[in-house]
This record gives C-alpha cells, structure tokens and sequence, in this order.
C-alpha cells in the first residue's frame, strides 16, 4: 500500500517529469538499511525491532510524501507552510503505520508505536522547519544538515527530558543520566539518518533542491532576465 500510494503521488502534475522518479532513491535505501539491521539483529528481539523499524519505515513513507507534494505545500507565510507538512507527513506516515500493522495479534505494541511515531512526526516537523529558519533564507548544504541534527538533538533533548525527571524523583536523584544521554543521541541519530537522504537528493538533485528551498523559504533560482533588442541597436541584447 505505501509503495503504490508513492506511485500515485507521482501521477499528480508536478511530478510528471523523470527527475521525480529520483525519489524512488532513498526509500530504496533506506528499505534495504532496514532489512539488513533486521536480519543482523537477535532473533530475540525481533518482534520489538520489526515494529520500531515500521515506526521509522513509516515516517520515511511520509517523508517521501512530503518531497512529492512540496509545490502544494509551501505557502506564503511560513508558519502555514510548517502546519502544511506536518499535515501531509502525519497524514502519509500514519497511513503507512496503520496498513502495516496486524492489529490482530500486537493491538497494545501497535498503539504503542502509534504514539511514539507521531513524537516523530512533530519533532520531524519542527526540525526541519528551525534548520531552514537557521539557515536565514539562503541554501548551504553542509549548514542544512549540521541545524538538522542539532535540532533533532535538541528537540528530543526537550521530548524527554520530563520522563528523566520524574524517574529522577521516584529514584531519589539515582536515574541513571548517562543512560538517558545515550538514548537521547540514537534517538536523533536515527531521525536523522532518517531524512538525511532525501536532504542529499535535495542537494543532488536541482528538481527537488527548488521544492526544498520553497519548502523552507530559501531563495530560489530565477532564470537570467535577458532584455529585449531595440529596433535602433538590435545587437545590444546579445
């Protein structure tokens, strides 16, 4: 179902040009990371792993949505077009989740997921939308993905922070904090290897760079304006 709604993305105008199949890339990639951590994990965790990969196979999901659709949702202002995507990826990453599950068998886990995967969503969101923010309108790369992590860092730092807390306080001070920093850093390791290759298709790809840029209101490339031959000097123009 994920896979055909892609396919269906990719039937709406603006994405009928080649360089939009170019999105098929990092889905690829990141099916193929998956799989391999999967069967490289214990077999004994397999459950747990398996429905934390969906978690993360479904906001790649989103993701791509998000990259496809990028013409109907960048906006004028910049907050609308921050409630925009997160409308679309929570929209997208969600149905992914929901079709992937057997509600049947893991009602509980799933739910569990369920939740953690629309925390990602909005930290996700926010993310993206503080680093384009940083960045001060204009595309640079290497500072793109540098204000990425430091705030998917930053934001999970803040996502979880009360939990510490409170742990420290049922403990009397004893949780155990560097625990809890190393949760912290896999956490925004894999939120950010998570949208890191559709970031390095946006700086890879000019097609989709523009949709970033209008996505995070960077200034965008307009062609040159060449002025017009007068009747008196028809070889000034050129």
């Amino acid at each position: 179902m994920p896979w055909l709604a892609v396919l269906v993305l990719l039937v709406l105008k603006p994405n009928r040009c080649p360089s939009a199949w170019w999105v098929w890339l990092p889905l690829a990639l990141l099916a193929l990371a998956a799989s391999g951590l999967e069967t490289a994990l214990d077999s004994g965790l397999e459950t747990f792993t398996g429905t934390v990969l969906d978690v993360v196979g479904s906001l790649v999901f989103g993701l791509a949505a998000v990259w496809l659709l990028a013409p109907y949702l960048a906006r004028s202002h910049r907050f609308v077009t921050f409630l925009c995507l997160l409308l679309a990826l929570a929209v997208f990453g969600i149905f992914t989740f929901v079709a992937r599950q057997d509600w049947s068998e893991a009602a509980i886990p799933g739910l569990q997921m369920g939740i953690l995967l629309v925390v990602c969503i909005f930290v996700t969101s926010v993310a993206i939308a503080l680093a384009g923010l940083a960045c001060r309108g204009r595309y640079r790369a290497a500072s793109l993905y540098l204000w990425m992590f430091v705030f998917l860092l930053g934001l999970w730092l803040v996502v979880t922070a009360p939990f510490y807390v409170i742990a420290a306080m049922v403990s009397s001070g004893r949780a155990p904090w560097l625990e809890f920093f190393c949760g912290i850093l896999m956490l925004a390791g894999i939120s950010f290897a998570t949208v890191l290759p559709f970031l390095i298709l946006s700086s890879a790809n000019s097609f989709f760079r523009e949709r970033l840029k209008a996505l995070l209101h960077m200034e965008r490339q307009t062609p040159p304006i060449i002025p017009a031959a007068s009747p008196e000097n028809p070889g000034k123009a050129l």
